[in-house]
C-alpha cells in the first residue's frame, strides 16, 4: 500500500505528515474494526443524531445504529452477521457469544456474557439499548409511537407520524408507518403544449409508505410488504446498510424533520408564492426511504452436513425522483450531451382545470410516484461451516414510468442507469479459521446504456484479530461502467454519475486495539483510492486517514482525541487550491474537481460522576484549503456542550448547545450557527412514555455584507408518545 501512495509522485513531505502520524499509531496498535465506531452510551435516536452531527459517527453508522435501536437485536436468535452489526463487537467476540449461546441452550443473559469474558462491563452498558432482552412471555405484544414537530413560524398543521409494531405467537410479526404530510407534491402529469411536466401544489395528505407482515420459523421465513435486503460484502445487492447483511429485514425506516425549508417551493417568488402565505421557512415533513415492496422469503436446510439457504424476492415499488434526475428521451438521445433539449423538464404548479400559462415552476422538488419499479431476484448460500460458505446472487429491475405522454429516462448523474432494465449478478465466498476471516465478492452489472451495457466490480476483505484487537484490510475495484444502484459496498464518498461504488480502485486499512480493562482504546483508518484505467480523471490519487484515542483516566473521567486528514489529490500541493466544489470546467463543460486538503484535530471529554449526571465537552478545529485564502488555510471551528441528567429512574433531561463557524476569519460567506436543545423524557408508566424536545437555531452571519442574508431564529418543538403492550 505504501508503494501505491508513492506512485502518485510530486507530493511534498509536508503533505505526508498526517499520513505518517496515522501509520505510527497503526504500528502501535490503533484503528478500528469493520463494524466499530466509537459509540458512547445512548438511549435515544436524538442522542445518536447528536453523535452524527458531532462527527463521532459516520452517516452510514448513524443510519445502521438508528435502525438497530428501533428494532433491537435478540442475542438468543441473531445470526453471526446480525450480531456483528452491534457497535464495538469484533468477529472474535461474536464467535465467542455464539459458543456461549450453544453451551447454555440459547439462554443468553447479558450479565452472564460479562462473567464468561465475552463482553466487558462497559461494552454491555453500551450495547444494552440495542439488545432485545428476555422478558415476560406474552402471546401478543407491541409498540406504538406517535411523533410530531412544530415551529412557531409554521402557521399550518404540523407533520405527524405513527409507527406501529406488533409481535404475535408462532413467529408472526407486523408493523407499519403512516404519516400526515403538508409539503408533498400531488400527481405528476405531462403538458404536451408546453413540453413540461406539471404537479398539483402540496397540501394535506395521509400516506402509508411502510406496511409488512412477517412469519419466521425454524427452517423458513417469509415477509409480505415493505422490506430491505442484502448479502455477502454488499457488492451485488444491499439496501440494509448493515456491515454484514444476510437476508431480508422489515423496512420501517423514516426520517424526522430537519432544518426548515423554504416555504414557497416555486422559483422566482413574488405573486406566484401568494398562495403559500408569507415568505420565510417552514418545518419539513417526515420523510421515508423507498426500499422494496412485495414478497421475500428464505428456506434453509441441510444435506449431508452442508447448510443450504435460498432467498428469493419480488418487488413492485413506486419511487419518487428529483426533477433534475429526468430528461425526455424523445428530444434527447444522450443525456451527456450539452444540448438544451437534454436538460431536465420544467415542472409547472397546476391545479386541476388550470392551463400551462397559469402555472409557476417548482424549484428542485421531489416528484412522487413518477416511477414504478418491478424488481426480483435471489441468493443461494452453501455453507460448509459457520465461517466457510459460498454464494450466488442475482437480481433485475425494470422501470415503468407512471407519467403518460412523455418518454422519461434518467439523467447521467441520477442514481439509476438510463436505457431501460438493469441488474447485477455476483458470486461471494467466506472462509475463517482461528483469528483469520477472509471474504470475497465479485459482481457484473447490466444495463441498457448505449455502448456500455454494464461493468465489473470486486471486493476482497481480510480480517485478523481476537477479542481485543482486530485488523481489517479491504481491496476494491469498481469499473467505470459498474452502474449498480443497489450496492452499498465499501467506497469513498466521491460519486461518479450518481453512484459512489463506481469508477474506483482503492485499499482501506482499519485496526482496533483496546486493553482488557477498557482503560485505553486506540483506533484508526487509512483509505487510498484512485480511478481505474480509463476513468474520468486517471492518475488522481486521493486519501483519507484518521486516528482516535479514547481513555478512561478514572471511571468518571473519559477523554478522547482524534485527528483526520483528507486529500483530494496527493499529486498536487501548495496554497490556492480548493477543497469544496470545483476549480473550473474543462472545454466540454465538465467540472474540474478540487484538489485541496483538509486537516482536522478534535478533542472530547466525558465526565460522569454517577449515573445521574453526564457532561460532555467537545471541540474540533479544521484547516481547509480554500481559494478565499490563497496564502494559508480556511479555519473552521465547532464546539459542543452536552449535559444529561437522570433525577429518577423514570425521568431524563438532556441539554445540548453547539456552535459552528466554517470560516473564523469572516462572517459573511459560509455557515455560522448556534444551536441549542432541551429534551425531557418521562416514563409515565411502565407501558407509556413521553418525550418532548425544544430546539433553537440562530444564524450568526453578519446582517450586512453577507452573500445570503442571515435566517431568522428558528424554534422547533418535537413531541413523541410511546405506548407498549
Amino acid at each position: 500500500m505504501v508503494s501505491f501512495v508513492h506512485c502518485a509522485g510530486g507530493m511534498r513531505q509536508a503533505r505526508l505528515i498526517p499520513l505518517l502520524i496515522v501509520r505510527f499509531l497503526l504500528a502501535g496498535g490503533s484503528a478500528w474494526a469493520a463494524s466499530e465506531e466509537s459509540v458512547p452510551r445512548v438511549d435515544s435516536e436524538a442522542e445518536l443524531r447528536a453523535l452524527y452531527e458531532d462527527g463521532v459517527l459516520s452517516e452510514e453508522a448513524f443510519e445502521t445504529l438508528r435502525e438497530l435501536l428501533r428494532t433491537g437485536v435478540d442475542p438468543r436468535t441473531a445470526t453471526r452477521e446480525e450480531l456483528y452489526a452491534l457497535p464495538g463487537l469484533t468477529w472474535a467476540q461474536v464467535d465467542a457469544l455464539l459458543e456461549h449461546r450453544e453451551r447454555t441452550g440459547r439462554r443468553v443473559e447479558p450479565e452472564a456474557l460479562v462473567e464468561a469474558g465475552v463482553l466487558t462491563v462497559e461494552q454491555l452498558r453500551r450495547l444494552r439499548p440495542f439488545l432485545v432482552e428476555e422478558g415476560a412471555e406474552r402471546s401478543v405484544s407491541g409498540r406504538l409511537r406517535l411523533l410530531t414537530a412544530y415551529a412557531a413560524m409554521d402557521g399550518e398543521a404540523p407533520p405527524m407520524l405513527l409507527h406501529a409494531r406488533l409481535e404475535g405467537p408462532s413467529g408472526w410479526r407486523g408493523g407499519g408507518v403512516t404519516t400526515l404530510t403538508r409539503r408533498r407534491l400531488g400527481m405528476v402529469r405531462y403538458e404536451p403544449r408546453s413540453g413540461a411536466l406539471s404537479a398539483e401544489p402540496p397540501g394535506l395528505g395521509m400516506h402509508l409508505p411502510k406496511l409488512y407482515v412477517r412469519w419466521e420459523g425454524e427452517r423458513a421465513s417469509v415477509l409480505v410488504g415493505s422490506y430491505r435486503l442484502g448479502f455477502a460484502q454488499r457488492l451485488t445487492l444491499d439496501t440494509t446498510g448493515r456491515p454484514a447483511p444476510d437476508g431480508f429485514v422489515p423496512d420501517e425506516e423514516f426520517l424526522s424533520p430537519g432544518m426548515p425549508e423554504r416555504r414557497c417551493p416555486l422559483s422566482g417568488g413574488g405573486e406566484s408564492c401568494l398562495s403559500f402565505g408569507s415568505e420565510g421557512r417552514v418545518t419539513p415533513d417526515f420523510r421515508w426511504t423507498e426500499g422494496f415492496r412485495g414478497v421475500a422469503g428464505t428456506v434453509r436446510g441441510q444435506v449431508e452436513g452442508v447448510a443450504l439457504s435460498l432467498t428469493g424476492f419480488g418487488s413492485y415499488q413506486s419511487r419518487g425522483l428529483n426533477q433534475y434526475e429526468l430528461f425526455d428521451r424523445a428530444l434527447c438521445a444522450d443525456p451527456r450531451s450539452s444540448s438544451r433539449a437534454c436538460r431536465a423538464p420544467d415542472v409547472l404548479a397546476l391545479r386541476t382545470g388550470e392551463t400551462a400559462s397559469d402555472g409557476a415552476r417548482f424549484l428542485s422538488r421531489s416528484l412522487p410516484d413518477v416511477l414504478r419499479e418491478l424488481a426480483g431476484g435471489g441468493h443461494l448460500t452453501v455453507g460448509f461451516s459457520p465461517r466457510a460458505k459460498v454464494g450466488v446472487t442475482g437480481w433485475g429491475a425494470w422501470p415503468v414510468w407512471a407519467v403518460e405522454g412523455v418518454a422519461l429516462d434518467f439523467q447521467e448523474h441520477a442514481r439509476y442507469p438510463e436505457g431501460g432494465g438493469f441488474g447485477a449478478v455476483g458470486v461471494d465466498a467466506a472462509w475463517g479459521t482461528g483469528p483469520v476471516d477472509l471474504f470475497f465478492e465479485g459482481a457484473r452489472s447490466f444495463d441498457g446504456i448505449a455502448g456500455r451495457g454494464g461493468g465489473f466490480g470486486a471486493l476482497q476483505r481480510t480480517v485478523l484479530g481476537d477479542g481485543w484487537r482486530e485488523l481489517e484490510v479491504v481491496l476494491r475495484y469498481y469499473g467505470r461502467d459498474f452502474a449498480n444502484p443497489y450496492t452499498r459496498a465499501v467506497s469513498s464518498a466521491d460519486e461518479f454519475e450518481g453512484l459512489r461504488a463506481r469508477n474506483e480502485l482503492g485499499a482501506r486499512v482499519r485496526y482496533l486495539h483496546r486493553t482488557e480493562d477498557e482503560a485505553w482504546r486506540l483506533s484508526g483508518t487509512v483509505d487510498v483510492w484512485t480511478q481505474p484505467p480509463g476513468g474520468a480523471a486517471p492518475g488522481t490519487v486521493q486519501a483519507r486517514a484518521s486516528a482516535r484515542v479514547d481513555a478512561v483516566v478514572m471511571e468518571e473521567f473519559q477523554p478522547s482525541l482524534w485527528v483526520e486528514h483528507r486529500d483530494k489529490d496527493l499529486g498536487r500541493d501548495g496554497r490556492g487550491l480548493c477543497f469544496e466544489g470545483s476549480e473550473g470546467t474543462r472545454p466540454g463543460g465538465e467540472p474540474i474537481p478540487c484538489a485541496g486538503a483538509r486537516y482536522l484535530l478534535g478533542g472530547r471529554v466525558r465526565w460522569e460522576p454517577d449515573e445521574a449526571l453526564v457532561v460532555v465537552v467537545q471541540y474540533q478545529h479544521a484547516l481547509v484549503d480554500s481559494r478565499e485564502h490563497p496564502e494559508g488555510f480556511q479555519r473552521d471551528g465547532r464546539a459542543v456542550l452536552d449535559v444529561r441528567l437522570r433525577p429518577s429512574s423514570s425521568l431524563r433531561v438532556h441539554g445540548r448547545a453547539s456552535w459552528q463557524d466554517e470560516d473564523l476569519s469572516e462572517r459573511t460567506r459560509l455557515t455560522q450557527m448556534l444551536r441549542a436543545s432541551l429534551e425531557v423524557a418521562w416514563e409515565v408508566l411502565s407501558e407509556l412514555g413521553v418525550r418532548a424536545r425544544y430546539e433553537w437555531v440562530l444564524d450568526l452571519k453578519a446582517p450586512e455584507g453577507a452573500r445570503t442574508p442571515p435566517e431568522l431564529a428558528w424554534h422547533l418543538f418535537r413531541l413523541e408518545l410511546e405506548g407498549r403492550f
